[in-house]
């Protein structure tokens, strides 16, 4: 799978390292995380192998943006029918909305997430993305 490899070494920004345990709990599958910045504005790459992703999750007060920098992937929001995500594409999800993002079955994914500031911002991790809900995604 020289195109992994590659799709690792190729990004715009360093795919980091494996997320951390208090990160990696809330995952299905690797990703990893490099924090560009966590001044002011936090905003991490975050490298999802193939079929990689995160739990459905809330984030409370400020919301979040991602913009996809590589590989292809979904974002779903609850009540709503997955969106898939290729490279240039963005995502405004306000605060308040559970969502989950992640890679394609077969595909690397890259985003920046971009942590929209708010006084009193938290995140809420929630259940594991079921493997019909990933499936689903895919239609």
């Amino acid at each position: 799978m020289k195109e992994n490899i590659d799709f690792k070494a190729d990004t715009i920004f360093p795919a980091g390292e494996p997320l951390p345990e208090m990160l990696s709990k809330y995952f299905i599958g690797q990703a990893y995380l490099n924090m560009l910045t966590t001044t002011g504005v936090g905003i991490g790459n975050v490298t999802f192998e193939p079929g990689a992703r995160n739990n459905w999750h809330i984030h409370h007060k400020g919301g979040q943006i991602l913009l996809v920098t590589g590989g292809r992937g979904y974002y779903q929001a609850w009540g709503e029918a997955a969106r898939e995500l290729k490279t240039g594409d963005v995502v405004n999800i306000p605060a308040e909305v559970k969502h989950w993002h992640g890679a394609a079955p077969d595909s690397w994914f890259s985003h920046l997430a971009i942590e929209i500031p708010a006084e009193g911002a938290s995140n809420e991790w929630l259940e594991a993305v079921t493997e019909e809900t990933y499936n689903n995604s895919k239609k």
